[in-house]
């Protein structure tokens, strides 16, 4: 993981800013509702159907998410992607942080439905700018190195003394 350009913060900040002024343009009628879930189902639907076909690995349910496991690595983008309620991944472990992460992704597929797609290539591939990746937690997407004294589950790490 490199470290991210200083300055990356207040980029991101930027970012989620832009996006919130987007969505007051968007119709309130595709926002958290009976289209958008049509949208997030129809979006579920594709990723079973994908992940069922490509996957070689472990498929079990965690939490609200399908995951898939095994997948090859052109099937899906960076360490894996969420479409729908589906988590398409490769060999990489699963980490309760990632899940988070995918968790939150399913959130905004169910908020904007098919819409989503469109909307995250319109936010651009730099995860530090693209506002629906900074609102999953870059440290639980593994785009961010952890803050020291944060664990993997989020959870502060237990101060451990250096004698022994």
């Amino acid at each position: 993981m490199r470290r991210p350009p200083i300055g990356w913060e207040q980029r991101a900040a930027r970012a989620v800013a832009r996006g919130e002024r987007l969505d007051r343009l968007l119709p309130g009628v595709l926002l958290d509702s009976p289209v958008s879930r049509l949208g997030f189902w129809w979006g579920t639907a594709v990723g079973w159907a994908w992940g069922s076909l490509w996957s070689t690995g472990r498929v079990c349910r965690r939490g609200d998410l399908w995951v898939f496991t095994g997948m090859p690595s052109w099937t899906f983008g960076r360490g894996g992607v969420c479409v729908g309620r589906c988590y398409l991944t490769g060999a990489a472990p699963v980490t309760a942080a990632v899940l988070r992460h995918e968790a939150e992704h399913a959130r905004q597929w169910r908020r904007y439905g098919m819409l989503l797609p469109l909307l995250y290539l319109l936010a651009g591939r730099n995860p530090l700018t693209n506002r629906f990746e900074v609102l999953a937690g870059l440290e639980d997407g593994n785009y961010v190195s952890r803050r020291p004294g944060r664990s993997d589950d989020g959870q502060a790490e237990p101060h451990r003394s250096r004698d022994r």
